[in-house]
């Protein structure tokens, strides 16, 4: 082989490893999936895939139910999501502070029925977020049914929630049963407080679906891997 095909071949191994140590291509994980029932799938434009048993939940990641499907997933801190039938979340926003807790974790909602259950994660750092509400969570565990133009949020446990529109008028939920009812309707929003929850998560959608049990392994880890500088092409690529 001559020195200019030489060169050639090593030029595209270059590209071809520093594609794959992109950060562009670089996927977080996050959490892992725990319970599926029927179709779980995750979205990316408009391609779907299946997720498993055991697989990893990604950051940035879009999370979809089907017909008589339920899901749930297990976080890096421990939270545990549920999702009902057709729902649909997006995990926004996720921070690590270390490998056992987020600084910043922030959570989307678009539709259907959840329960969240807090890890150990400072409180200050979740973000719940629907169509029409933005939710904080101080260690509890929370059912929330995201419809459109309503919110419902119903406080399960101790612990608080503050519930607040998206023009900014906000209630404390302090009490298990206190319930947020959130709505908008010609242009305008509306908040509401009960004791009285008009709805409840429906547990028996699936087994297991909400137990709360711990991430075993809360180290993230990243897929594909990132070069760490030890690549054996390094040299070549002159790093």
């Amino acid at each position: 082989m001559n020195w200019r095909h030489g060169s050639l071949s090593i030029s595209a191994l270059c590209l071809a490893a520093g594609l794959a140590a992109s950060p562009a291509h670089a996927q977080t994980r996050v959490g892992e999936a725990t319970v599926i029932k029927n179709e779980v799938v995750r979205v990316a434009g408009s391609a779907t895939s299946q997720i498993n048993v055991g697989d990893s939940v990604l950051r940035d990641e879009i999370v979809r139910t089907g017909l008589d499907s339920a899901a749930r997933l297990v976080m890096a801190d421990s939270t545990n999501l549920s999702l009902g039938p057709n729902s649909t979340l997006k995990l926004d926003r996720t921070v690590f502070d270390d490998e056992h807790s987020y600084r910043d974790i922030s959570i989307r909602l678009t539709t259907g029925a959840f329960r969240f259950v807090t890890g150990h994660s400072e409180k200050a750092a979740y973000k719940i977020q629907t169509q029409v509400a933005t939710i904080g969570v101080r260690g509890t565990v929370l059912d929330i049914l995201s419809q459109r133009g309503k919110t419902t949020v119903v406080l399960r446990d101790n612990g608080a929630s503050r519930v607040c529109t998206l023009t900014f008028q906000c209630i404390d939920l302090t009490k298990p049963g206190d319930t947020a009812v959130i709505t908008f309707t010609g242009g305008k929003y509306n908040i509401q407080k009960t004791s009285n929850p008009p709805w409840t998560f429906a547990c028996g959608a699936a087994a297991g679906l909400c137990t709360t049990t711990e991430y075993a392994d809360a180290t993230p880890t990243v897929t594909p891997p990132v070069d760490d500088g030890n690549d054996p092409n390094g040299m070549l690529c002159g790093r």
